[in-house]
């Protein structure tokens, strides 16, 4: 960096990233009159790199690359620098190997710490025994600039978002100043790609920036944006005569974007001062993929978390469109190379696919389907002329190759439903903008492209709440039609009132409350296609494939010949943005064959969902995303095993922390102390987090304490007072009735003998569940459940290994914490029947397992079962309990987890009579060990 700052580059170049020495000599290039000489000082393989030893202005920056471009063929490098900065112009990233490549500028201050620049330049050095080729040089340039790319995205996003702010300050409404930005995200966009010209021979002026920076001011940008964009929506033969030539300059556009009435108010006048600067961005190098980002940055969390907005990585979206029909696709170009024939019935299929997400948010789903889309067909089309060319000479493929006509993947196969306009706008923008950069390519590979402008050809996007609003308006079912999406996520308690209407509504007499909003997405897209097979697959939360609402989603996806063609298990989402939802999502994806070809794939996750998903061919995925029978676990009063006794929910105070201090509440702890009435009816007190982390607690526990002994004590006669008062304004009927017993818990569950606490999550990593038996004289809180286990039977079967797998199998999550519950986990885990020897035995391993967590008496439960650190006598005391559980359920010697939970779920379907279901679905040559 000390020789990029003494602008030393020969030096750096040659004999520290040890390129080659120069073999072109210096040039001369003309730009308003002005001459400028670039050196070149180094090279690789045809890659140069040339100085100049000045710092123009980036317009004139940009229009000198365009004159080296044009007297060479081969990658560049440009440097443009003074004593106090420097402009490093490196090969664009979507574009490196192609020799007509735009260059992405990297600004850098001399004497700055700028690590990305000595990131560049690291993945540019060679060493001493590297025989690298051109192609090598250039993908490690493409690792480094992944990272630009990046870094560019959030750039562009905070633009946007300053935009939106002044247009916020001038009181613009959200539809006009959405549908201003859009054209103005238009117009760079075709800046930076060529758009405005005709024919790929020629420069592409910057026809925006040049009027923007030449023909308008602050005080008058208003009405000369208007005047442009009347200009853009006029046909070019019939533009009013006197036109101004820098306006005229531009071509017809068509298409919605500059129709559409617009109201323009009046702009800051730093507005174009930001229009400029983001002029001087390239929009080229920016994935339309990202644009839900930008969306993001005009938008707070806040109002995101209520639409339930969470936007999809390209990562994830690969994640679902890949295994839903490219994967599929691509396979099917690669037999079919050598084989004219099936190339065209694959083209013709290509031809008949229609992509819709309803739900599409910026689009994203849509871009990069359809970018993926056009990639596979550029390939195709480029295998089909290597079998002309084999087939017939050059000349006559030439004449009859011609490649527009060809075209069969169109931006009309595309359609979208989204409930806000903005981003329904950006979606129709930046579908137009993927459209192009795909020219581009086909540019690179054939030479010729499709001129777009005026545009004849654009995606649907409506602008409708995708709940209320007929799918098959937009486009008719059948069996090409394929649905994909991320719709919004919105549990049981964050949906209004109008959202939860809506699910009833949709759902019908199906409706369960605990069906996440995103569900509906599920029952619309079963009941659009009917009887017509397709294929749909959605991002969505993991609840939807544990607790007890997966039953209510699952039986009629199957129920109506559905099968799931694969899955992501519950993985922790990212998202574009730095404060990005925290949540985990699950992907999944259907189809209605038969023949289960291809055959499901599974992906799993490690524990906590981080890291990278391992996928496993499977020939059954369940509605827990199992591969395993398909069997529905219920809720049930009772358990379904006559050994295990009743859990219910410990006590709840509803006290406003009078009879339950808070824990860092010392002061009120000390006050009951000293007082010599209250102290005798203190108790030590657990919820989950002293259950857990052994925190000390307290409350009064007043069963039984008569009106005259509570006011003989100040510190009781107050506090129940206080109790009586928070009650009385309870909205709750139920809560003001027990005013009248201010002195006792609202609800009360004290067992009489020694119980079990359990606490309602643990973590997802427990080998083990933590649940932990206490003496009768401390209360439990209705954090925990608890159930009455005088002598450790209870405390045997949750800490068993099958128990917790269970938990994992169908049980509902808090994030990827493991959640229990006594009506569903519980009462349905199919504990078989013991006999009176292995009930004693699973009793004495327990009692084993107290006595092992005893002798670590500076631990808490948390600390015992941390992961790979539990102490073996603990382990010890386990594998004694498994060795009773095991046994009684069958379990094989060195069973799998996935074989364990088969194991547990046939004999749940026989338990509640699904068996001859669970054997028609069951897997194909599976074993349990």
């Amino acid at each position: 960096m000390d020789l990029v700052d003494q602008r030393k580059f020969k030096e750096l170049f040659r004999d520290h990233l040890y390129w080659s020495n120069p073999d072109q000599p210096s040039l001369t290039v003309k730009v308003d009159e002005v001459t400028y000489t670039l050196e070149q000082v180094a090279g690789f393989k045809g890659l140069r790199v040339w100085y100049c030893a000045v710092l123009p202005p980036k317009r004139v920056q940009r229009l000198i690359d365009e004159q080296v471009r044009t007297s060479s063929t081969e990658e560049r490098l440009v440097i443009f620098a003074d004593e106090h900065e420097q402009a490093w112009r490196w090969p664009r990233r979507a574009q490196l190997g192609s020799a007509n490549a735009k260059l992405v500028l990297h600004g850098y201050k001399v004497g700055s710490d700028d690590r990305r620049l000595a990131r560049q330049l690291n993945a540019v050095k060679i060493g001493f025994n590297e025989q690298l080729t051109i192609v090598d040089m250039l993908a490690r340039m493409r690792v480094a600039f992944d990272h630009e790319a990046e870094t560019a995205s959030a750039q562009a996003a905070r633009m946007m978002g300053a935009l939106y702010a002044e247009l916020e300050r001038s009181r613009w409404d959200e539809r006009n100043a959405t549908l201003l930005l859009a054209r103005l995200l238009f117009l760079w966009f075709a800046d930076d790609t060529g758009m405005w010209r005709k024919t790929i021979q020629g420069e592409a002026p910057a026809l925006f920036q040049m009027f923007v920076e030449n023909h308008t001011s602050a005080e008058t940008f208003v009405t000369d944006l208007a005047a442009l964009f009347e200009v853009l929506d006029t046909e070019e033969g019939k533009r009013p005569k006197g036109t101004p030539p820098e306006l005229d300059a531009f071509r017809y556009v068509n298409g919605g974007l500059f129709n559409e009435p617009m109201q323009m108010g009046s702009l800051t006048l730093a507005f174009r001062d930001q229009v400029l600067e983001a002029g001087e961005f390239d929009w080229s190098i920016i994935s339309p993929a990202v644009f839900g980002s930008m969306f993001q940055t005009v938008k707070d969390k806040k109002a995101r978390r209520a639409a339930g907005e969470h936007y999809t990585t390209e990562e994830s979206i690969l994640k679902t469109i890949e295994p839903l029909f490219l994967t599929e696709l691509r396979l099917r170009l690669e037999n079919a190379r050598g084989d004219q024939g099936q190339l065209t019935k694959l083209h013709n299929d290509l031809g008949r696919l229609r992509i819709m997400d309803p739900a599409c948010g910026c689009g994203n789903f849509l871009i990069v389907a359809y970018r993926e889309l056009r990639a596979l067909e550029m390939d195709l089309l480029l295998a089909r002329r290597e079998l002309d060319l084999k087939n017939k000479d050059i000349a006559h493929v030439q004449q009859s190759f011609d490649i527009t006509s060809e075209l069969k993947v169109s931006l009309d196969h595309f359609y979208g439903i989204e409930i806000e306009e903005w981003p329904a706008r950006i979606a129709e923008t930046a579908m137009l903008l993927v459209d192009h950069q795909a020219n581009l390519r086909m540019q690179d590979d054939f030479g010729i492209v499709p001129d777009r402008l005026p545009i004849k050809v654009a995606p649907t996007i409506v602008h409708a709440n995708a709940l209320r609003h007929d799918w098959e308006s937009v486009v008719p079912p059948n069996d090409d039609v394929i649905i994909v999406g991320n719709p919004p996520f919105l549990g049981q308690y964050t949906k209004n009132p109008e959202q939860t209407a809506d699910v009833k509504r949709i759902w019908g007499a199906n409706y369960n409350g605990y069906l996440d909003y995103v569900t509906c997405w599920y029952a619309l897209a079963i009941k659009y296609y009917g009887k017509h097979s397709g294929r749909f697959a959605f991002v969505s939360t993991n609840s939807i494939s544990q607790g007890e609402a997966t039953e209510f989603l699952w039986r009629p996806i199957f129920d109506t010949g559905w099968r799931c063609r694969f899955a992501h298990r519950s993985f922790q989402w990212t998202t574009e943005t730095a404060d990005g939802a925290a949540v985990h999502v699950s992907i999944i994806g259907f189809d209605k064959r038969t023949d289960n070809v291809p055959k499901a794939t599974l992906w799993t996750y490690p524990e906590g969902g981080a890291g990278i998903g391992t996928p496993h061919e499977v020939a059954n995925i369940n509605a827990y995303l199992l591969p395993a029978p398909r069997v529905f676990v219920s809720s049930v009063s009772k358990p379904l095993s006559a050994l295990l006794p009743k859990v219910d929910y410990g006590s709840k105070p509803t006290d406003n922390g009078k009879l339950v201090p808070k824990s860092n509440d010392l002061a009120a702890v000390t006050e009951i102390r000293t007082d010599p009435i209250a102290s005798r009816y203190l108790r030590r007190f657990v919820n989950a987090d002293e259950l857990l982390y052994d925190k000390e607690r307290w409350c009064l526990w007043l069963e039984g304490v008569t009106p005259q002994v509570i006011a003989s004590s100040p510190v009781l006669s107050a506090r129940v007072a206080a109790v009586r008062e928070f009650r009385l304004k309870s909205t709750k009927a139920a809560t003001v009735k027990k005013a009248a017993t201010a002195h006792l818990f609202d609800e009360r569950r004290q067992p009489s003998t020694s119980y079990l606490a359990i606490p309602r999550h643990v973590g997802e990593t427990r080998e083990f569940f933590t649940s932990k038996r206490m003496p009768p004289e401390i209360i439990c809180g209705d954090a925990n459940f608890m159930v009455e286990d005088p002598d450790g039977f209870a405390l045997g079967v949750l800490s068993s290994t099958m128990f917790i797998l269970w938990m994992r199998a169908i049980g509902g999550r808090l994030k990827s914490d493991l959640r229990f519950s006594n009506t569903f986990v519980y009462n349905s885990f199919p504990l078989p029947v013991l006999s009176d020897q292995r009930r004693s035995a699973l009793v004495a391993a327990a009692a084993q397992l107290t006595a092992a967590r005893a002798q670590f008496p500076a631990k808490s439960l948390a600390d015992l079962y941390e992961l790979g650190r539990i102490p073996e006598p603990v382990l010890e005391a386990h594998t004694a309990i498994d060795k009773v559980i095991d046994a009684a359920f069958g379990v094989e010697d060195g069973a799998t987890v996935e074989a364990r939970q088969r194991l547990m779920l046939r004999r749940y379907a026989a338990l509640t009579k699904q068996l001859d279901d669970a054997a028609l679905f069951d897997l194909d040559g599976a074993s349990d060990d």
